[in-house]
């Protein structure tokens, strides 16, 4: 407790945007969106904002909304119900939340995102150009996925919303992601199984030990669980924003995050070395479209040496790309160890695997590039 303490106090100086992600479990009750929890979360929001914070809000229950307006007791199976379900909640969902946030006299805005909308950089920069506008106006953001018109998103999904929080912390530049979940934070073992298991109040690094506390189960309602919570963690700390998970059933919660003297739930410290904006669009926001399997000599060169992938280091390609989008690059043993963006598509390198450099031209006819990922263009990724 005392290690969260020091770590708060050395922080919380430095907060000023914060993005806040609130999960369907923590809006929901039997009866379905829970109002009076909506309110009460509203207005420790509304006081943050007096700090002066800036505050981004993404928030899950626009299925779960969307349950109680169909009148469904479980979640819908199909896509085309899930993606109705949501066009009904989110009119009742951010119905509520400008009323509330109104009677504070906070303005809100909606913004609803799909993969595609971030994996492109054009629309990955116009995105944080909006976002930059609405906090200027002392307009408050709240995001969710676009569930309606993305079968993607439905299908596989951000993470509960929480991959797609941690995208919006590296978006918008946020100092802090606060996570709200249906538990207290991380646990050493999963707590409805072991009585034993301890809250881990600090992570310094989210290591494989730190990893495998993370279960696989989620509530009735929530997609995501305590793993994807972690995957989003790794996000933002390795683009230099620390992450807070805290419970978020209870009043209060907000303050006693904000508050230096008290500890809660699990602080994420962030990494020190900090990848800039490309590079963590590369690593964390877009999807491989294929993997590139390499020798152990050119593993070792990009991963200590620093160096580009060239053709003779590969051995294998997996995929149907081309060039420009993103690949997996996998070490001999399958682990992937980096990512990048690729010059060549995987009939090209299908072709070239495993000669030097100098054959490239004869073989294709024509030469791109010496590099098959340039280093500016690749980013190490990590142990997972």
């Amino acid at each position: 407790m005392a290690d969260q303490l020091a770590h708060k106090r050395a922080l919380l100086p430095r907060v000023r945007r914060v993005v806040i992600k609130i999960g369907s479990s923590i809006l929901s009750g039997p009866d379905g969106i829970d109002r009076d929890r909506i309110a009460s979360l509203v207005g420790e929001i509304a006081a943050l904002r007096q700090h002066p914070y800036q505050v981004v809000l993404v928030s899950s229950g626009a299925v779960a909304a969307g349950m109680t307006r169909l009148g469904l007791r479980e979640r819908p199976k199909t896509v085309p119900a899930k993606q109705a379900a949501a066009a009904v909640g989110q009119i009742r969902l951010m119905a509520l939340y400008d009323e509330c946030f109104s009677a504070r006299g906070q303005p809100v805005a909606q913004v609803l995102l799909t993969h595609d909308d971030l994996a492109n950089r054009r629309r990955y920069i116009n995105a944080r150009h909006t976002f930059e506008e609405l906090l200027q106006a002392d307009v408050l953001p709240i995001v969710n996925e676009n569930d309606t018109v993305a079968v993607e998103e439905v299908q596989f999904n951000f993470g509960d919303n929480d991959n797609l929080s941690a995208i919006v912390a590296t978006l918008v530049s946020a100092d802090l992601l606060v996570i709200l979940s249906d538990v207290a934070g991380l646990y050493s073992a999963d707590p409805r199984a072991d009585p034993t298991a301890a809250l881990v109040p600090l992570v310094e690094e989210i290591a494989p030990d730190v990893q495998a506390y993370a279960g696989k189960a989620s509530g009735p309602l929530g997609k995501g669980g305590m793993a994807s919570k972690l995957l989003a963690a790794r996000k933002v700390n390795e683009a230099g924003i620390a992450c807070l998970i805290a419970d978020g059933r209870h009043s209060g919660v907000l303050p006693q995050v904000f508050d230096a003297q008290r500890s809660v739930g699990t602080l994420f410290l962030a990494k020190g070395d900090r990848l800039n904006r490309r590079k963590h669009w590369i690593a964390y926001t877009l999807k491989p479209a294929g993997s590139i399997t390499v020798d152990q000599g050119a593993c070792d060169a990009i991963m200590r040496g620093g160096r580009s992938l060239l053709a003779k280091g590969i051995t294998a390609v997996a995929g149907s790309f081309g060039a420009g989008d993103c690949v997996s690059c996998l070490a001999p043993s399958g682990v992937e160890f980096a990512r990048g963006l690729v010059n060549y598509s995987a009939a090209e390198l299908d072709r070239i695997k495993g000669l030097h450099t100098s054959a490239i031209e004869t073989t294709l006819q024509y030469k791109v590039s010496n590099e098959i990922i340039h280093r500016d263009d690749l980013v190490l990724l990590s142990p997972r």
